[in-house]
This record gives structure tokens, sequence and C-alpha cells, in this order.
């Protein structure tokens, strides 16, 4: 067998230090912290027969992954080590945040990434092919509560999913301490309601994205291929697994003594983290708090870049994209826009997508069905009415009728102010004039082809 190359974490030890593997070993006992080292532990990530010091440690379970993983960013890094320690920490919070490893191209790394990460959690299970009554009834024993490690998650949320509405529930219910699953059991007339307890880690890996209740509950890690400039050691599970469950035995020792440190407290959240992304970092918090060192400070700098990651994500919904871009684009100095005009500037926007919504342009009706869903600060649903454009009369929207949807949904607006986007040659547009030509076409929609067009 081929010896893997040097690591960050080799042994510094001599070939005479009688810890190292090479020296003749006594028969080892149960419970002797030595045993690491007659499996061919390298020192550096042996258990410690005494308190281990929280930021050291940590350090070295981030050593340990950058030896496999070439994940995206710091702040990933500091993420999924965080969350290997929480997770033996479960019992010390309401709620455990998702850890979703998620790239538009299969070859990126989750799989590994799921990988190491079984070495250094307690009890994982690897549920790419369980079936919902198996994962029921092992989260639901809380002795011997799994990690779930779900791989090829799109397989269950993606476009190709079809009955897995038992996983879904399983999963969303499964975020907090107190939640359950109900499920018949028994045989025909013969049977009760049992609520099975769902509360449990779970780490995702797939393709594309995840359903917003999933991603609002979730630390995503934006995956991408390894470029030649970030290269990993190659993974042998019989080789790593023992020196990864290694790390994992010392979290262990470290969270039992860290307990009282974690158990109860809330940590302090960065400025403009509330809410659901409160919830979710708060577990991953208070571990880099109890660590101590550099942690709490390299903690709340990637809290804050993973959760704007998912924030400014193209995909958010295209009701809070509409209500944005009519903030932006659109009001920005006026009291009332004709629904015409506000089509004409909307289709003409570029980047945005609502000159070809599945093929056709945004339209007055489709305009309406999509702001009906969001209401005015007096409750009612915002609608167009009458409204007076350069002295004349005509349907449209009023700026009061949307400003608190704008202050609820909208992300902080951008710094300095967009300029209004006005057309320089086409004259106000009223109800009477049509913006889609009788194809469906915009009418409005410039000719002259752009750079990108032109390059193409």
């Amino acid at each position: 067998m081929t010896t893997p190359a040097a690591s960050p974490l080799k042994s510094n030890t001599t070939p005479t230090d009688p810890n190292t593997a090479d020296a003749p070993q006594p028969p080892a006992t149960k419970g002797d912290p030595k045993d690491a080292a007659r499996q061919g532990v390298p020192t550096a990530v042996r258990p410690a027969p005494q308190g281990e010091d929280g930021a050291a440690l940590l350090n070295e379970v981030e050593a340990f992954h950058r030896r496999f993983n070439a994940f995206p960013s710091e702040a990933a890094y500091v993420a999924v080590v965080l969350w290997d320690a929480h997770a033996h920490l479960l019992d010390c919070f309401d709620s455990t945040p998702r850890l979703a490893f998620l790239s538009p191209e299969p070859g990126s790394g989750k799989t590994r990434g799921l990988e190491v990460i079984s070495t250094l959690v307690p009890h994982p299970m690897h549920a790419v092919n369980a079936s919902p009554a198996a994962l029921f009834r092992a989260v639901a024993d809380q002795a011997g509560r799994p990690v779930v490690l779900f791989d090829e998650i799109d397989t269950v949320f993606g476009p190709k999913a079809k009955d897995n509405e038992d996983l879904r529930g399983l999963l969303n219910a499964g975020h907090r301490r107190s939640g359950v699953s109900y499920r018949c059991v028994g045989d025909g007339g013969n049977q009760a309601v049992v609520a099975f307890p769902s509360y449990c880690a779970v780490a995702l890996a797939g393709l594309g994205h995840l359903p917003d209740t999933i991603k609002a509950r979730s630390v995503i890690v934006r995956m991408r291929r390894r470029a030649h400039t970030e290269p990993v050691e190659p993974y042998r599970h019989r080789i790593h697994e023992p020196q990864g469950n290694a790390l994992r035995d010392r979290l262990a020792a470290w969270v039992a003594q860290a307990r009282d440190r974690i158990d109860g407290v809330f940590p302090e959240m960065p400025e403009g983290i509330t809410d659901r992304p409160a919830d979710v970092w708060e577990p991953l918090l208070a571990v880099a708090d109890a660590a101590g060192g550099d942690w709490p400070e390299r903690a709340r700098a990637a809290c804050v870049e993973l959760v704007t990651t998912v924030n400014d994500d193209d995909r958010t919904s295209l009701g809070v994209r509409l209500l944005t871009d009519l903030r932006d684009q659109v009001f920005p100095g006026e009291t009332a826009v004709s629904t015409v005009q506000i089509l004409h500037i909307l289709n003409r926007l570029e980047e945005s997508p609502w000159g070809d919504l599945d093929g056709q342009p945004l339209t007055p009706r489709r305009l309406s069905r999509m702001l009906k869903e969001y209401v005015t600060a007096k409750g009612t649903p915002i609608a167009p009415r009458a409204v007076r454009i350069g002295g004349q009369p005509t349907k449209g929207y009023h700026r009061d009728d949307l400003t608190d949807a704008w202050n609820r949904y909208c992300p902080l607006p951008p710094e300095p102010p967009v300029t209004p986007v006005t057309p320089p040659t086409n004259p106000t547009l009223t109800s009477g004039d049509a913006v889609t030509d009788p194809e469906g076409r915009n009418r409005y929609a410039s000719d002259t082809p752009t750079t990108e067009q032109r390059s193409l």
C-alpha cells in the first residue's frame, strides 16, 4: 500500500517515541487513551486524556477538513467545523441547522464533504437509500439518535422528485427540538397514532437549490469544481476514517467539559442577523464562544458572509424581486405610476426575468395577480387603482400602497439610490397604449443588439 502524502496533521514524534505506531506496544486495555496510537493514528489527532483546548481542537478539525475538502471560502470551513462540533450537543439547543452542500454540476466535492463529516460526528447515518419508515424509527431512537447524511437530495426536492412527502416532512419537522412526526402504527383496524421524535442533525448534498422551507433552516455552502490550484489529499477510507474518529472522540470529550458554557446560552448575534438566520446560527456561535481563541470572531464573520450570500441569491422569490424592482427602478421620485409605464420599465430591465416569463413578457393581469399576494398598511391586497398621470386619469399603482410591503420584504435599498429608469424617446404611456404586439412581443424593446449579443 502506498504511504499517504505528508499532511499538516502528521505526527512530529520520532521512531523511538513509545507513542508511535512503529514502536513495540503492550496489549491495549479497554478505555486506554493510547488505543488510537496503536491503530496508527497520528499524534495530532489522538484523544487527549485530560482537558482540551477547545480553540486548538477546532483548529485541528479544520485542518483535517482542509486535507480532503476544497470548500469555496474560509467562511465555509468555519461553518462546517462548528456544525461538526454542534452535532455532539443537540440537547443543548432549541434547534439544529441543516448543513447543505449544493452545486450546479456533479463532481464538485459534495459527497466528499459528507464522507469527512461522517468521521467527525456521532452515529452518522448515510441515508441516500433509506426508506421513510427506516428514517422515522432511526431518528426516534433518541438514545442512539443519528446524524443523518443525505446525499443526492435533489432526488427528494428537485424537479425529478415524486413521492417523497414523508421525507420532506421529516426534514422540516426535525429542525426544532420539539419536532415530531405523526404516523399510524398497527395492522388493519388495530392502529394507533404514534408521535415519532424528529429532532436530529442533518447534512444534505445535491444539485441545484432547496425549497424555501429547507433553505431558511440551512447553512448553505455553494460548492464548485476544484481548480487545479486547489490540491487536496486523496481520501482513503481505511486510513483516514480512524483519524477522523479520533478527532470525533476528542470533540465528544471536549463538549462534555464545555457543556455548562453552552447549554442555555444565547450568544450575541452580529448586527443585522435576526429571525430565522439567528435561529440557524445560534448553536454554531455558542460553540465558537465556548471554544474561545479567534473562533468567536471567525464565526461571526462567517455568519454574516454566508447569510448575505443566501440573501443575495438570484433565486429569491419572484414576488420579492418584483417589489424590489418596483421600489428601486420604477418609483424613485414618483408618487404614482401607470400600469403600462410600470410594464414598459420592468420589461426593459437587463438581467431581470420580466421580459421573459414562460416565454412572455410581464402582463397587466400577471402584475396584478402577483401584487395581490401582498397587502397595504391597512391590510388590504395591493391592487391597481385610478391615478392621474400628466393630468390624465388612468389605471396604475400608488406608492402609499406599496411602502409597507417594501419595508417588510425587500432588502435595504442600494447606496447611492438608483436613478429612475426613464425612456428618453418614448412619450408617457397610459392605459390606452399597448405594451405588446399581437404576437406577444414587447413592442418597446430595443431592436439594437447589445454588446453581448454582437459577440455571439
